[in-house]
């Protein structure tokens, strides 16, 4: 591989064509840029100067190096610049997360993409299990959990609570366990897990979730509320899911005695940390949470 040192002599040699006013501006000495070019036609195997006494001419395979050398080192010279560019308002950011969360932070942060059209929003809804692997796996910047991540490469910090709450068709005033168990269950892939943590305190008779009829199932976030919503049956949600449902009068939200949340992680590889433009995005995110 060619010394890119070495090359750059060369090809200031070639512009200024003179030896020691090439040393002046690189800040070397005239023997320093001799041996640059002497090493080169020694590493290549080639005469790159035909030299007569003090003066020289470029010798063909010279005019070769110089017009190939000339994009290498533009190139290079651009490489720096991109490795240390860091810009807020530019640039890609991948964000993945559970549907509820996606349901929140997703038209928000469009809005932000649309005030800064450089930022670039790819948005992805999965579950925590697929979240800690795109996370663990750099295939993505910024990931979004309801648990913490058990894998050493990723690294959680809690960023805010999502509350759970039980949602029956608008027609139920007062949830019981008689009305519940005439309705039955509208389940979805964090159902169970979800009905588990918020029914267990509240209703003594709750032992596990299949002690319910299934009314249902969907396995899309903006969907699980439409068979409650026609009097099929009750769910278990988070209030991101509820909050995003457009038919809120077919649905009624019941407080209950114990109120459950999950902590919501903001998660991301560990050795990496957050480029500004992923910082833009969580600023951003962390508004909407908050709130």
């Amino acid at each position: 591989m060619v010394n890119t040192s070495w090359l750059y002599t060369f090809c200031t040699l070639v512009e200024v064509g003179h030896f020691t006013r090439t040393a002046e501006r690189l800040h070397m000495t005239q023997s320093g840029v001799s041996q640059h070019v002497r090493k080169l036609e020694e590493q290549l195997g080639v005469e790159l100067l035909v030299r007569d006494g003090k003066k020289f001419s470029v010798s063909y395979a010279g005019e070769k190096l110089y017009a190939e050398g000339q994009g290498i080192l533009s190139a290079l010279s651009g490489l720096e610049e991109k490795v240390q560019e860091d810009r807020p308002f530019e640039g890609l950011v991948r964000v993945m997360s559970p549907g509820s969360v996606g349901l929140k932070l997703y038209g928000n942060l469009l809005a932000l993409q649309s005030e800064y059209p450089k930022l670039v929003i790819d948005y992805r809804f999965a579950p925590n299990s697929e979240v800690e692997a795109a996370i663990a796996e750099s295939r993505v910047d910024i990931g979004f959990m309801t648990s913490e991540s058990s894998l050493p490469e990723v690294l959680c910090q809690p960023i805010a609570e999502e509350s759970l709450l039980l949602v029956t068709p608008a027609s139920v005033a007062q949830p019981d366990w008689h009305n519940l168990m005439g309705l039955g269950f509208i389940d979805h892939p964090d159902g169970r897990h979800h009905a588990n943590l918020l029914l267990a305190p509240n209703f003594p008779q709750f032992q596990h979730c299949d002690q319910f009829p299934i009314s249902g199932f969907s396995n899309q976030i903006g969907l699980i509320l439409e068979p409650v919503s026609r009097g099929l049956g009750f769910t278990v949600l988070p209030v991101y899911a509820v909050e995003a449902f457009l038919k809120r009068d077919r649905i009624r939200v019941h407080q209950l005695p114990t109120p459950v949340s999950e902590t919501l992680y903001l998660c991301g590889r560990r050795e990496k940390g957050f480029q500004k433009r992923m910082q833009t995005v969580i600023t951003e995110a962390r508004r909407w949470l908050e709130n």
